[in-house]
């Protein structure tokens, strides 16, 4: 293969891959998988915080109307916003009983983009920086 081709080759390679990045990068931010015309609201106790980049996850677990346990979880904004707006990976404990509101994912309706998280005493816990 001569010089050319190959050079024309890479450019190729190398564009199409920044392409297929730059779409994923602005599809990550879009709100495009929530239905963000719902509102959903649950209690329960936390599991878990991943307190790590892109986004935080909350993971709790409640109990429905039939009594039987159920796995949720919540994604926040990105962990530096939250330590500007208070947070820190302490804010939210195993045990925590906590209220969270958000828009459920189109395809898992036990995943929520969290509007409104109530912490353990009772407070609405800051999701954005002032």
């Amino acid at each position: 293969m001569n010089l050319f081709r190959k050079t024309v080759l890479i450019a190729a390679v190398s564009a199409a891959a920044l392409f297929i990045a730059s779409g994923l990068a602005l599809a990550h931010h879009g709100a495009a998988a929530f239905d963000t015309d719902k509102m959903v609201t649950i209690k329960g106790a936390v599991t878990e915080l991943v307190y790590m980049n892109p986004h935080v996850q909350v993971y709790w677990e409640t109990k429905n109307e039939k009594g039987v346990s159920e796995k949720w979880q919540g994604e926040l904004t990105a962990p530096n916003k939250l330590n500007r707006a208070g947070w820190n990976k302490n804010t939210l404990k195993p045990g925590d009983q906590i209220t969270v509101s958000g828009n459920p994912n189109k395809n898992n309706p036990h995943t929520l983009w969290i509007r409104k998280l109530i912490g353990p005493e009772g407070n609405s816990l800051p999701l954005f920086e002032d």
